[in-house]
């Protein structure tokens, strides 16, 4: 095989696999697509001051990782419903966990604290400057939720329900999904086109 026909082979395959790369990224998501290994996390700091990592959540049957902040006002919007929702699902076995890769000066650590004390959060709340674990899940938006099932694999990603507006809300996706994976089923609705501020990534 002459030396251009070689060159023209590995580009053809080297093209193969970006192809086959793109084509295993969910529809609304660059990293991740549904039944993929969650990414996992250790050594975040929450607002209780301990560290915290996925593997604390081992017990649970479902885990709810949800990526928000305090500035944004869709992601303040959700708060009373991420409440909630921990109220009705907490004895289901199930864990919600809020995680915040901003590093503006309104969502660092102390900040978090000061939130969650005035509305009283009941689930862990966890920052991670590196804003590693955002860039793994391929979180874009405040909020962006990932549910995942027992196998720790993602089950659902995208918006928690479909309207800022708890009283034009029509699709419950977050809670739907949950409901399916308890009941030993598939989320009728596995991904959705996730809404809010965009993450402030550094190196952007």
């Amino acid at each position: 095989m002459k030396r251009s026909s070689k060159l023209a082979a590995l580009l053809a395959i080297s093209g193969l696999l970006s192809f086959a790369t793109v084509a295993l990224a969910g529809k609304y998501n660059k990293k991740l697509n549904i039944g993929d290994p969650a990414p996992t996390f250790r050594g975040l700091v929450g607002i209780d001051d301990k560290t915290h990592s996925l593997d604390d959540y081992r017990d649970a049957k479902v885990v709810v990782i949800c990526f928000t902040c305090n500035h944004c006002p869709v992601a303040v919007a959700y708060e009373d419903r991420f409440i909630q929702f921990v109220k009705d699902y907490k004895d289901k076995g199930v864990a919600f966990v809020a995680i915040n890769v901003n590093t503006i000066r309104a969502d660092r650590l102390d900040k978090m604290k000061e939130r969650a004390e005035k509305k009283g959060f009941n689930f862990d709340y966890l920052y991670d400057p590196s804003q590693k674990i955002g860039r793994a899940y391929g979180a874009t938006v405040t909020p962006h939720l990932f549910v995942l099932d027992g196998q720790r694999r993602i089950a659902y990603m995208g918006a928690f329900d479909d309207s800022k507006n708890p009283n034009r809300v029509k699709h419950h996706y977050v809670k739907d999904a949950v409901d399916a994976l308890l009941a030993g089923q598939t989320p009728p609705v596995t991904e959705t086109r996730q809404f809010g501020c965009s993450i402030k990534y550094e190196g952007r």
